[in-house]
């Protein structure tokens, strides 16, 4: 099963300048919980706006640039070739950017999202969910509070 986990504003702004536009503690909480002990696919930018790799996850990088490497991951050039190098794996995760989210829209099962009750400057962006493809299968709204200058709504979708 094929997962996507993005936080979005309501415009689907990720981000601006390789870096999120918000701070949501409960929402890296559940990002954690959610990916790790699992294979995570992402752009080489996403990879690199990471101090260092997280914990207890197999990182997969995918990048167009054949020279490219780094500790800590592997690398590969294709959505094809990660999500071969993930085959081990019942759930990885594909956690951005902007274009290896549309890359792999086509071939997820699942959209794990965090909806930002916001919008947002913005440069990296999630794709449109396609309606007649999804289906939101669960909603759990988190209101403002000291610790989150915005509201969010976790929402599970599922292929129709």
């Amino acid at each position: 099963m094929i997962t996507l986990i993005a936080a979005a504003g309501q415009n689907n702004e990720l981000g601006k300048d390789n870096d999120l536009v918000w701070h949501l503690p409960d929402d890296f909480k559940r990002f954690k919980k959610l990916t790790t002990g699992h294979h995570i696919i992402m752009g080489r930018k996403t990879f690199e706006s990471f101090p260092k790799p997280l914990p207890n996850r197999t990182h997969i990088i995918i990048t167009r640039n054949k020279d490219y490497q780094t500790e800590g991951a592997f690398v590969v050039h294709s959505l094809d070739a990660a999500l071969l190098k993930a085959v081990s794996d019942a759930q990885p995760f594909v956690i951005g950017g902007g274009e290896i989210y549309t890359l792999a829209m086509d071939v997820a099962d699942k959209i794990e999202l965090t909806r930002v009750h916001g919008t947002f400057e913005a440069d990296t962006y999630f794709p449109e969910i396609d309606a007649t493809q999804w289906e939101l299968i669960s909603e759990e709204h988190h209101g403002k509070d000291e610790r989150h200058a915005y509201a969010f709504t976790y929402e599970t979708w599922v292929r129709k």
